[in-house]
């Protein structure tokens, strides 16, 4: 997915995409500060445009048994929800690193680990998908 718009020298030989390294590029690239609207789930993190205020990502920690992992484990995983091209979600969610999403559509909402399994370019490539699926019309042009 070479046609990634990210701004030069963000990678780096051996940058881990986790929660800081999405919270930092959504912060460079977007202008965009985490909002953490449940009390109850301190941990998810809700990235939106700020006109029209559509979400275009969500992070969360959540227990791997909800997520239907391998491991019967309440051991929490790092995961990242973006908007995405149902036939790309559908063709993702077949490799490591994917799964439908979390709470959210799952034609269209895809969830990513933070775990290593998915580069951080490819990650850098579906929040610029996200990003641009969840503006405005006009600004889509």
């Amino acid at each position: 997915m070479a046609d990634t718009e990210v701004q030069g020298g963000f990678f780096t030989a051996g940058t881990v995409p986790n929660r800081e390294f999405v919270l930092r590029f959504c912060k460079e690239k977007y202008g965009t500060e985490p909002e953490y609207l449940w009390m109850d789930e301190p941990t998810f993190a809700v990235l939106r445009h700020s006109d029209n205020k559509k979400w275009y990502a969500l992070l969360m920690s959540v227990s791997r048994s909800k997520l239907g992992a391998e491991c019967h484990t309440d051991e929490a995983a790092d995961i990242l929800n973006v908007k995405c091209d149902p036939t790309l979600v559908s063709s993702l969610v077949s490799e490591p690193g994917y799964r439908v999403a979390y709470h959210m559509n799952k034609t269209k909402w895809l969830s990513i680990y933070l775990d290593g399994r998915v580069s951080p370019e490819q990650i850098a490539y579906l929040l610029d998908l996200s990003f641009k699926l969840t503006q405005n019309k006009s600004a889509r042009k």
